[in-house]
């Protein structure tokens, strides 16, 4: 069987990258240190213990769900800021594009932004999930340049027996006639802390906990800036937080604008809202009716 190629986080990007256009799937080993991997736990393992089943089959009977972790824990920065991660998701998708405009061929390259962020745990009894791409919530179109990179961070080991996530490495290279099989899938098995990195073209799905234990992980992903946001991280995170976090953080949830101009504020740089008292539009008052 066809086993994942597994690095340290001191691997070389270039590596990496390779790694990942090719197989569309690699496997980081000690992704997170042991501070951010128990202060994950310290926030996020209560909320899971309190949350409900998912309603849908899709999301799992037997699967609960906590999103908007912005908001519910101080330790995402180390997840969206690992150098591969972020350096892989950045050589990737930041890939220049040339346009004309009038009689100049310019070139623009856009910038990636935070997608989504959700802890999920999946119990005993649960089934496997439908194979799928993640980056078919923007109807993309395969073969084509990628557009989203996905983080699974094993909060638990992960085995066969509890519900690794399954994938087939190399499916983001095929057409979009061609279905997935389970037979084609194999799981990620990985130790708590490691990180399994994945395109957003590539199949993947939940598998079945058939052992007696949960199987805890956070993913997170990273999309092209001039796509919307899969989670929406102007609501799912208060200003008063995006505003203690680094400002490259800050821009990457969405206070930026992406090349050649998605994503402004009154012909701004979002970003103002984070940094200038005066940059709240003055309400403008409601002519009175006759």
């Amino acid at each position: 069987m066809v086993d994942f190629v597994r690095v340290r986080p001191d691997a070389p990007l270039d590596d990496v990258v390779e790694v990942l256009e090719r197989d569309g799937c690699v496997i980081v080993e000690d992704f997170v240190d042991d501070a951010t991997f128990e202060g994950l736990w310290a926030d996020l393992g209560p909320l899971l213990d309190g949350t409900r089943y998912s309603k849908s089959g899709y999301d799992g009977h037997q699967t609960r769900r906590v999103s908007s972790l912005f908001r519910r824990t101080t330790h995402m920065t180390p997840v969206f800021m690992q150098p591969l991660y972020l350096g892989a998701a950045r050589r990737i998708m930041e890939k220049p594009v040339h346009m004309w405009v009038g009689q100049a061929r310019i070139e623009m390259t856009p910038n990636i932004q935070v997608s989504a962020t959700q802890a999920i745990q999946i119990d005993p009894g649960q089934g496997r999930q439908p194979l799928h791409r993640d980056d078919s919530l923007h109807l993309r179109r395969h073969p084509g340049p990628t557009t989203r990179v996905q983080l699974m961070l094993a909060l638990s080991e992960f085995t066969a027996e509890n519900g690794a996530t399954l994938v087939i490495p190399g499916s983001h290279h095929w057409d979009d006639e061609r279905a997935p099989r389970y037979a084609e899938a194999i799981p990620a098995a990985m130790p708590a802390k490691s990180g399994l990195l994945w395109l957003g073209g590539v199949y993947h799905g939940g598998g079945a906990n058939v052992s007696d234990k949960p199987r805890t992980s956070l993913t997170v992903s990273y999309d092209l800036g001039n796509l919307r946001q899969e989670e929406n991280q102007f609501l799912a995170v208060p200003r008063d937080v995006v505003r203690t976090l680094p400002e490259e953080l800050q821009r990457l949830l969405g206070y930026d604008r992406c090349p050649p101009g998605v994503g402004w504020y009154e012909m701004e740089d979002p970003h103002i809202l984070l940094t200038d008292p005066h940059a709240e539009p003055a309400l403008l008052e409601t002519p009175a009716r006759a």
